[in-house]
């Protein structure tokens, strides 16, 4: 077997700083602002992620230590300002040694979803901790999906997350520029919604949602919309889907089929033997009339402001405060748990491509061959691939490569008890697989 070397901190330190020159580079480095020296030098910042990483490895009376460590003074958050629209920074009157089991004490109070633990240099070259950060949890909105407030950490703040033991991520902001996951080095940002080939699987389906829309548009007052709108808004229902079933602890495979073939495939003589399928009728196209609907109060809001825009686009509906979006936003949010209740039932969830939910307990036939080797892709558009063997994943990763492998036009979603996620689908003339990561959760 070949050896497997797993990278450790001082790894990480080195990827963190090279990609950080890297982005630097760049002329649209994302939402986040590099700036000189914010990252200390090789040697400090192996000591700041080593000490996490020891941190992330214990427990507190048997609770996991997770925590958000803010790379900064305190003097660098501003005064009379708290969640949810910006930092409360609470300073020790005393600071406390910057050590794994000051951490795994800290880390108690300073709950990993709303605040962080204020970590700052010393005159001595080493680290402190200062005090505690509470900043909500308006962070996590970005990733989770829906119409996104605001995030109170600033774009050049430093941020070290400890999501599990083991993992450990360096970001700038709300952005993970570098991440340690399982001994393995990786950026930060895999977002495998943002692809074009997963964009493509849906283009019919967006034109049939931009036809309805105009159709009921027809003779009234209305405004174009972006062309990017409906897929835009069909990310934040993925990603709602995903974050649920990743905060439910259980992982889950949810598994889109070609709307023409999702009834041959789930026949007698199909790979398919769904357990729960649901009857056929408007409560099963939900996803879609919301989206409509959504669309139609875009409009609405639209025509309301003086001047009108040219376009309606996803900032209007990220934008907008009134009440028939917010509703909407909640039902899809509604939508979203019930599909992650779904997926907790052993078997996959079925949907097709124009977001119609089927039915859940989906059995993927063990008559389908096995498949031996996958590609993992090292970018969105799998440019850039290793041929793996699919020996070390378990029988839910395995259920959906042998049916992605069978039906091209099918993909899969697999999300992991430990909350890992997975694209599955054939992408130009092989099975391969995504490994997604925009959650900084």
């Amino acid at each position: 077997m070949p050896r497997v070397a797993h990278s450790y901190a001082s790894d990480l330190a080195a990827f963190a700083l090279a990609r950080w020159r890297e982005l630097s580079q760049e002329p649209d480095p994302g939402p986040c602002r590099l700036l000189r020296g914010a990252l200390p030098e090789h040697g400090a910042l192996t000591h700041l992620v080593s000490v996490a990483y020891q941190a992330s490895l214990l427990r507190e009376e048997d609770r996991p230590v997770r925590f958000r460590l803010f790379f900064g003074r305190p003097e660098q958050l501003p005064v009379h300002v708290g969640p949810p629209d910006g930092l409360l920074g609470m300073r020790f009157e005393q600071p406390r040694a910057y050590n794994e089991h000051e951490i795994r004490r800290v880390s108690q109070a300073a709950k990993y979803h709303r605040a962080l633990i204020g970590v700052q240099p010393t005159a001595t070259g080493t680290f402190e901790i200062w005090g505690i950060v509470q900043s909500g949890p308006r962070w996590l909105q970005s990733a989770r999906g829906g119409r996104g407030l605001p995030s109170p950490i600033p774009a050049e703040a430093v941020v070290v997350r400890a999501h599990a033991p083991g993992h450990i991520a360096i970001g700038v902001g709300d952005v993970t520029i570098v991440e340690l996951r399982g001994g393995r080095l990786s950026h930060g940002s895999s977002n495998s919604l943002e692809s074009e080939w997963l964009s493509s699987r849906f283009t019919s389906s967006r034109t049939e949602m931009l036809a309805l829309h105009e159709a009921a548009h027809r003779d009234k007052p209305s405004i174009p919309l972006h062309p990017e709108l409906i897929r835009s808004i069909s990310q934040q229902m993925m990603k709602r889907l995903i974050s649920t079933v990743q905060d439910a602890r259980h992982g889950g495979t949810v598994v889109f089929l070609p709307h023409h073939r999702s009834s041959q495939l789930q026949s007698k003589t199909g790979p398919i033997r769904l357990k729960y399928a649901f009857a056929r009728g408007p409560e099963g196209r939900r996803y879609r009339s919301l989206l409509l609907a959504v669309l139609q109060e875009l409009v609405k809001a639209g025509l309301a402001l003086d001047p009108p825009p040219e376009q309606i686009d996803f900032g209007l509906y990220q934008g907008s405060q009134g009440d028939a979006i917010a509703r909407l936003d909640e039902a899809i949010l509604e939508m979203s748990h019930l599909i992650a209740a779904l997926a907790d039932v052993d078997g996959a969830v079925l949907l097709n491509e124009r977001f119609e939910l089927l039915g859940f307990g989906g059995e993927i036939t063990g008559s389908l061959p096995e498949v031996e080797e996958i590609r993992h892709a090292h970018d969105l558009e799998a440019r850039s691939f290793t041929l793996v063997s699919t020996d070390g994943v378990g029988t839910r990763h395995r259920a959906a490569y042998r049916l992605c492998a069978q039906e091209h036009d099918a993909f899969a979603i697999v999300v992991s008890q430990d909350g890992g996620v997975q694209f599955v689908a054939w992408h130009e003339g092989a099975l391969t697989r995504w490994e997604h990561r925009n959650d900084p959760g």
